[in-house]
């Protein structure tokens, strides 16, 4: 790590008393180049402020963890991927934590790439990607075995609803819990529709952990062919 830089995990525990069955790593938005530093009061990581509050208010009482990383640069910066080292690091900061639990990755733009990118850990057992930065090509291995959900909108004019469309075609290769939902009439800040973005990613979060049943809308869509199962309406 950047010896002038450091990543940080804003941390919202688990109820007192109950210990940690499960983590979610929340992952924020950014651009294709930047060295600039993240602040808390940026919008791409205050965007992501409601879904890890949401989360901690659903799933403390049932031993989850929610973590909200602070990125130390603004870019994705390849080929250093800064983003992507910064979440390994997370990820083994939540094993010093917790042990090893089961993680669900929540990550917005470019923290959906970062989401897909470090799905292969070994604790990762779940990645909701939300208008999910993908390129033509973007590498499905990372998921293979894991429950994925990806939510864009279809007015989005930043990342393309059809390159993620294209990802989780391509994803169903590697595993059979893929399920990709259109959010009509909403574009990528997620702002029109905040709540069904909210509650969809807490849902699905907290199924994978198996602290609650995972919705039956999920279960019919990774059941169904695509492309249904790819074009859930939201």
């Amino acid at each position: 790590m950047d010896d002038t830089a450091h990543p940080r995990l804003r941390t919202r525990p688990a109820a007192s008393g109950q210990d940690v069955r499960g983590a979610v790593l929340v992952l924020h938005g950014g651009r294709e180049r930047s060295r600039g530093r993240v602040t808390p009061l940026q919008l791409a990581h205050l965007r992501m402020v409601p879904f890890a509050r949401d989360l901690h208010r659903h799933g403390a009482r049932r031993g989850v963890a929610v973590h909200l990383l602070q990125n130390r640069y603004r870019g994705w910066n390849a080929p250093d991927l800064d983003p992507v080292q910064d979440a390994r690091w997370a990820l083994a900061e939540l094993r010093r934590l917790h042990g090893r639990v089961p993680v669900v990755l929540v990550g917005h733009s470019m923290g959906g790439r970062v989401a897909l990118r470090v799905a292969d850990d070994d604790d990762v057992v779940a990645v909701v990607g939300l208008a999910p930065w993908c390129e033509p090509g973007e590498p499905v291995t990372h998921v293979a075995g894991r429950a994925l959900l990806i939510a864009h909108g279809d007015r989005d004019r930043t990342t393309d609803p059809r390159l993620s469309l294209d990802f989780a075609r391509r994803a169903r290769a590697v595993t059979d819990r893929v399920v990709r939902f259109d959010v009509a009439g909403d574009g990528h800040a997620m702002l029109r529709r905040a709540g069904r973005w909210t509650r969809l990613t807490t849902d699905f979060a907290l199924g994978a952990l198996g602290t609650q049943p995972v919705d039956p809308l999920i279960t019919n869509a990774w059941g169904t062919p695509s492309p249904e199962g790819l074009h859930v309406p939201l």
